[in-house]
């Protein structure tokens, strides 16, 4: 988190009065964005700071240990995506038993008042906060009428008739609906990782850049897909991956194989981002390596011209 607008902890804050919009928003999708685009315009239109809090892990790692989902990004990546949608700062709190326990009033006091010096306070509809999740966008009004801040709930959005959730991109990467999820997120879905060596069959005419990512990220469903390959220095590259376990090779274990598309060089120990932009097929199983390898060119070629479009 080398980006100077991202910090670690609100004791790292100058107090200073603040427009703040908060919450968890796992995948930064196109409600959220909703939600801090209105506190950067409200900060804009008092003259102060805006401001972004979000938390380090799920609310759901502390409250229920092992019932939080996956995730839509890395912490990284959604501290990153949140700066990038124009406020002036994020704040990434750690979410603890402490945390946890704060009355609504004592939340107020202890994040929004004391340390942000809040004016304004932008929040989903459906926000809730304190011990046993007690305080709801109406208490937040009630509480800022005698702390100086006002407050607002902020619509949810909806895509085809469905309510733009975290939850809902979750079941749409799942089953590998990308094109669904990127309607509700803005973007493609993606998933940040390492690239790792593989079974080494670039033989094939088809060398892939495996991808190891985190387990407590989200991946599409297994079969193929169309997309980018993202390095940390900007560069993209269109790729073909494969979102599956190798059943042509008697494969067990799920890995994220991409193949670039006109690109060679050694990616190997970079970090690097794929992201899913159109499902190809479902992963198959080929009688013979000839027939993978026509199907793999028929995948590159159809990436291509959907990539183009």
């Amino acid at each position: 988190m080398a980006d100077g607008r991202i910090v670690r902890g609100l004791d790292l804050v100058e107090p200073a009065p603040s427009v703040v919009s908060i919450g968890f928003f796992d995948g930064v999708h196109r409600g959220h964005q909703t939600i801090v685009h209105r506190a950067v315009r409200a900060a804009a239109d008092l003259g102060v700071r805006s401001v972004v809090v979000t938390f380090d892990r799920h609310p759901m790692e502390v409250v229920n240990p092992g019932s939080q989902p996956r995730l839509l990004m890395t912490l990284a990546r959604r501290a990153r995506t949140l700066a990038e949608q124009g406020t002036d700062l994020v704040v990434v709190m750690p979410f603890d038993d402490a945390l946890r326990h704060l009355s609504p009033e004592e939340f107020v006091d202890h994040v929004l008042v004391e340390p942000l010096q809040a004016r304004r306070v932008v929040v989903g509809a459906n926000f809730r906060f304190g011990h046993r999740a007690a305080g709801s966008v109406a208490t937040l009004a009630d509480l800022g009428s005698t702390r100086g801040f006002t407050s607002e709930g902020v619509t949810l959005r909806e895509v085809d008739g469905t309510v733009i959730s975290s939850t809902e991109i979750r079941a749409a990467v799942d089953a590998g609906d990308v094109e669904l999820a990127a309607r509700m997120l803005g973007r493609p879905p993606l998933v940040d990782g390492i690239v790792v060596r593989g079974d080494q069959r670039a033989a094939l005419g088809f060398p892939t850049a495996n991808l190891q990512v985190s387990r407590r990220v989200v991946v599409p469903a297994r079969g193929i897909y169309a997309g980018a390959f993202g390095l940390p220095d900007g560069a993209s590259h269109p790729c073909v991956t494969s979102v599956g376990v190798n059943p042509t090779f008697g494969g067990q274990d799920l890995r994220i194989e991409a193949h670039l598309l006109d690109f060679s060089g050694d990616l190997y120990g970079r970090e690097a981002a794929v992201d899913f932009r159109h499902r190809l097929r479902d992963e198959e199983r080929f009688d013979s390596v000839a027939a993978l390898v026509e199907r793999i060119a028929a995948d590159a070629a159809e990436a291509r011209r959907l990539l183009r479009g």
